[in-house]
């Protein structure tokens, strides 16, 4: 059974979204071209923003068959009742999944609730205690909303995840140093590896969706002032990403990279080893 998973002293994982359709061929084949940057394994988004994907379980076990890096399994108390989730991690297990990260998951869009449910058999603290019974090494997301300057009580959160069992943390992203050092001072007292959330900017227009339509993630004005002014937008989300990673390195145990709208050729600029962050 699985209770600690050894990593790189810097530990760079990279998140994926499964395709909304049976078709994982483009996905795998743009994840065949960076397989061999620098990263530890694949991070699999289950149904993100409460909107029909893949199967991330499938997907999970795809990529360790062709990409041949190991891949964390997204697990969402919104999606399965109790008999469902219990059914989900022996299967993970099963196909040799070891590493799972466990969610509330986002929440139904109103337009949608009149035909797709919300189940929450369980909570995520006890998803955590499923997952550690079934073998998972375990993982939890810290959330600091901070558009609603709530980062104390978060806290507080993910110090009884961790206490239900919880192995390791990913933070929802952000975008300079100054959220990068109080994410640090705020979790600096908990005992288990946490990896900075890192989600490429590719425009204007993207920093201002993230930031006042996704719950969680706050761009600084600083940062939209600057990719409104670049004459190349794309550069500039990469420079800002590289700037964040850079920090994550010096305070967090690891990073998890986020790239947008399947645009995998970015992590050629984050990770090259000749590009040193």
């Amino acid at each position: 059974m699985p209770t600690q998973r050894p990593s790189d002293p810097f530990d760079i994982v990279v998140e994926v979204v499964p395709p909304a359709g049976h078709d994982a061929g483009p996905l795998l084949a743009a994840l065949a071209e960076v397989r061999n940057l620098p990263f530890s394994r694949i991070s699999v988004a289950t149904n993100p923003v409460a909107r029909s994907r893949m199967s991330a379980l499938a997907l999970s076990v795809l990529i360790q068959q062709q990409i041949h890096k190991p891949a964390t399994l997204h697990c969402t108390t919104r999606d399965h009742n109790r008999l469902g989730l219990q059914s989900l991690l022996w299967g993970a297990r099963a196909l040799d999944i070891d590493t799972v990260l466990v969610a509330t998951g986002d929440y139904v869009a109103l337009t949608q609730r009149g035909r797709v449910t919300t189940v929450r058999d369980v909570d995520v603290f006890d998803l955590v205690q499923m997952a550690r019974a079934a073998g998972m090494y375990t993982g939890v997301v810290l959330d600091a909303r901070p558009e609603l300057n709530r980062l104390e009580h978060e806290v507080r959160r993910l110090e009884n995840k961790i206490e239900a069992g919880a192995q390791f943390v990913v933070t929802q992203p952000v975008y300079d140093e100054n959220a990068v050092r109080t994410l640090h001072d705020s979790t600096r007292h908990l005992s288990v590896p946490i990896s900075l959330g890192v989600l490429p900017l590719r425009s204007a227009r993207h920093a201002r969706f993230l930031h006042t339509k996704v719950a969680g993630i706050a761009v600084p004005d600083a940062v939209r002032e600057r990719l409104e002014q670049a004459a190349d937008p794309v550069a500039e989300g990469i420079a800002n990403a590289r700037d964040v990673l850079g920090a994550a390195r010096q305070w967090f145990a690891g990073a998890c990279i986020m790239p947008a709208f399947n645009h995998y050729g970015i992590l050629f600029d984050l990770l090259n080893p000749d590009r040193p962050t």
